[in-house]
Order: C-alpha cells, then sequence, then structure tokens
C-alpha cells in the first residue's frame, strides 16, 4: 500500500511519540486519598473538600473494592443520606490500570469510558499503587516536553555520518529483534531500543517518531495475536523499512482488518488495555509505504518504510 502523493503526509508530533514512550506510572499520582466501606458520604464529602479532588478508590486492607466519585456524593445529598457508608453508593466495577501500561492505553481507556479517573494497580500484586487523571497526563507530558527542550539546548544531534563513510553501491544497516508472543509485561522494548539506535544513527526526529509508533503497533500485533515473530529494521540513506513477521494465524480478511476498530482480540487482551483495533490503521497512517502478505494458518509479513 503505499500512500497517494496527493495527501498530505501524516506527521507525528512529540506529544504523541510520548503516549507511547511512557508508562503509567511515569505520569500517575502515587500519593492517593482513599476511604473504606464503612466510612460515611460525609466522610467522602469533607475529603473531596479538603483534597480538592472529585473522586476516590475504596479499599480494604490495601485492596482495591470500589470507587466513589462526586457524583455519588450529589446523589446522597440530594437525598439527605451522607451518614451512609459508602459501601451503599460505591461503584464496585472497577476499571483499572496497570502501572507499567503505557501511557497510549491510558488515553484509549479515557476516550472509551469517558471517565474522569482510573486507579491504578501493580501486575503482579494487584494493589493499589496509584491514581490517573486527564490532569496527570497534561502534567507529565508538558514536564517531559520541557526536559527534552533543554536538552536539545544544550546538546543538538548531530547527524551520522555513516553512510557518506561507507561508500559501496548500496549501503545498509540491519537491526534484527526477536518478539516473544503473549508476552505482555516486555512489549514494546523491541520499538524502545529499535527508537534509541535510529536517534544514534542521527535519523531526523520527525522519522524516528512515525517509524517508532509504527514499530511499536507491529509489534503489539505479534505479542496479542501470534506464538511470537521477529522485527526487522533495514536503514538505508533516505529510507528506513521494518519489517514484521510472524508466525501466526494469519489474517483472513486484510482489507477489515485495515478498518479502524476492527479488532479480534479475545476479551482478555482488551481488560489488559491492548487489542482496539487501531494497530494497521496507525502502521498505514505513520508510513510512506506499506505492504503486507498474509497466509492462514501460516503467518503474516508487514512491511512498512519511511523515507527520512
Amino acid at each position: 500500500m503505499k500512500k497517494d502523493k496527493v495527501n498530505q503526509v501524516f506527521r507525528v508530533g512529540r506529544t504523541q511519540e510520548l503516549i507511547y514512550e511512557l508508562k503509567v506510572e511515569q505520569a500517575m499520582t502515587r500519593t492517593v486519598i482513599t476511604v473504606e466501606p464503612e466510612n460515611t458520604m460525609e466522610d467522602v464529602r469533607r475529603l473531596l473538600k479538603e483534597h480538592r479532588i472529585s473522586g476516590m478508590p475504596v479499599t480494604k486492607a490495601g485492596d482495591l473494592v470500589g470507587i466513589v466519585s462526586i457524583e455519588d456524593l450529589i446523589r446522597s445529598l440530594r437525598e439527605g443520606n451522607t451518614q451512609e457508608p459508602v459501601k451503599q453508593r460505591m461503584s464496585t466495577n472497577v476499571v483499572t490500570l496497570y502501572a507499567d501500561d503505557p501511557l497510549v492505553h491510558a488515553v484509549q481507556k479515557f476516550e472509551r469510558y469517558g471517565y474522569g479517573r482510573f486507579p491504578v494497580i501493580d501486575r503482579k500484586t494487584r494493589k493499589l499503587v496509584g491514581i490517573l487523571t486527564k490532569a496527570d497526563i497534561i502534567r507529565c507530558l508538558l514536564r517531559r516536553l520541557e526536559i527534552n527542550y533543554h536538552e536539545r539546548e544544550a546538546q543538538q544531534d548531530k547527524p551520522s555520518h555513516w553512510f557518506a563513510d561507507l561508500p559501496s553501491d548500496r549501503t545498509a544497516i540491519v537491526l534484527r529483534y526477536d518478539i516473544e508472543g503473549g508476552n505482555f509485561q516486555k512489549a514494546g522494548e523491541a520499538s524502545s531500543t529499535l527508537k534509541r539506535n535510529l536517534k544514534k544513527l542521527g535519523i531526523p526526529s520527525e522519522a524516528t517518531r512515525r517509524i517508532t509508533i509504527a514499530s511499536y503497533e507491529a509489534e503489539m500485533n505479534i505479542v496479542i495475536f501470534t506464538p511470537g515473530g521477529e522485527l526487522v529494521a533495514t536503514i538505508e540513506p533516505g529510507k528506513v523499512t521494518v519489517t514484521a513477521a510472524d508466525r501466526g494465524p494469519g489474517i483472513p480478511d486484510i482489507e477489515l482488518a485495515m478498518q479502524p476498530g476492527y479488532s479480534t482480540a479475545p476479551d482478555w487482551v482488551r481488560e489488559l488495555g491492548f487489542g482496539a483495533g487501531m494497530g494497521l490503521p496507525n502502521i498505514k497512517n505513520c508510513s510512506d509505504e506499506m505492504r503486507i502478505d498474509s497466509k492462514v494458518g501460516e503467518g503474516t509479513t508487514l512491511q512498512f518504510t519511511v523515507f527520512t
């Protein structure tokens, strides 16, 4: 799939790149104001006012058992029943985030659910370790953008002279990464390493951002849907080509798979924050050329190119 030259090239800003790069734990608030199920709604009113927040998790012996919001308090006030226990008003069907989730998954959940906050739990212990709001994300992004600005001022990136110093009829640097299917804790590591290497090679920032996001989406498809595969980046003068090959079930209908929001990810994967159905569309948007070859029962090879 070659991008129509009439269309404007899809551009990735530093902010978009950061939400793929950062983890939820880097943005969340670690000091969490909580209540217990036996506390009263009057206690909730006092804590919300004192700390100027609009909701809080409900915990019991450190375990997350619910969440109570200012909307719950308003209903309690209207009914004149602020002495009732929190457990009568709290929501028990709590949607959470994992501390090691990429920040992009949090952004997707805010858009999907429309909530004002998400409790953050540790993936291993399942204990509450923080809370994340949209304001937390904005503050985190602003801090990182400021740090990046000062770093660039202190030391401007110097373009690499690899290709000029290695004359040949065709010079290429090949970087290969093995991807383990089903390992969500290591998911994204290959793309992050590729990004660091592209920077060392002097690939322009805009191109690096597009390559990183597309590579991340390709890597996640391998992790979610296949037993494993590899990510191979070929860096040549003027372009970077990334090939993602897997040993998975294949794609029966590529045209359908390219539709935004279409996903065959099981529910448990969606609960982890993955499989939103935007992987292939995001890769297409970030690349200048893209093609997919897939055989049902054998696997899929996806290749995209970004001109530098």
